[in-house]
């Protein structure tokens, strides 16, 4: 994660926004059958109120021919549509207001943003799986 920002739905608590601060980093690669991206990214998200959060995930990514064209630099600017991305997270931070997003199970679904000339953008939703009985 080289930057970037997270913001929450507003009907969610606690809302998670913020930046990324820092170093991050993406370790990417690609199945042998060149068929799949293997994502592990962490950051750390500072908070409006200072607080700071670690985020790591893990996902795999479909490489689709609109993908690799983006990624090979190829494409003309376009939005690929969400299904292709899928990744888990994880949470961990020292701030009360935080912590319970430490003991949540989070999945997201992504989609890449390119437009021409610059880096491509990833954007997820992010969900909370919940058990109702």
């Amino acid at each position: 994660m080289i930057s970037g920002s997270i913001k929450s739905e507003s009907t969610f608590s606690p809302a998670l926004n913020g930046v990324f601060v820092g170093q991050g980093n993406d370790y990417i690669h690609v199945d042998p059958d060149g068929k799949h991206l293997r994502l592990n990214a962490h950051g750390v998200i500072k908070t409006p109120d200072d607080a700071t959060v670690y985020i790591n995930y893990t996902g795999i990514v479909d490489m689709t021919p609109a993908l690799g064209a983006i990624l090979s630099g190829q494409s003309e600017s376009t939005v690929t549509p969400f299904g292709n991305s899928f990744i888990h997270l994880t949470f961990e931070t020292g701030d009360e207001k935080y912590s319970s997003l430490e003991t949540g199970v989070w999945v997201a679904a992504g989609h890449f943003i390119y437009e021409k000339g610059n880096p491509p953008i990833v954007e997820y939703k992010v969900s909370k799986v919940v058990h109702k009985s």
